[in-house]
C-alpha cells in the first residue's frame, strides 16, 4: 500500500487498514517461526505500511488540532 493510497482513505478505513496490517504482521511472524515464510521481505514491507498508516493518522490529528486552535 503506497502513501498515496493511504492518504485517500477516510479515517475509519485507515484504522481498519491498520488493524488488518497488524494482523498480517502477526501471521507473518508465526510463519517465520515455523519456517513457512516464503517471502523474507514481507515482514519488512508490512512494518513499513504500518508506519505509513500511523504517520498519516498522526498528521491528521495534528492538522485537526491546528484547525481547532485557529
Amino acid at each position: 500500500m503506497k502513501s498515496r493510497e493511504i492518504r485517500a482513505l477516510d479515517d475509519e478505513k485507515l484504522i481498519d487498514a491498520l488493524e488488518d496490517q497488524k494482523e498480517a504482521l502477526f501471521n507473518l511472524r508465526f510463519q517465520k517461526a515455523f519456517g513457512q515464510l516464503e517471502d523474507q521481505t514481507a515482514i519488512r514491507k508490512t512494518r513499513r505500511v504500518i508506519a505509513r498508516i500511523k504517520t498519516e493518522i498522526t498528521a491528521r490529528a495534528a492538522r485537526a488540532s491546528a484547525q481547532e486552535n485557529e
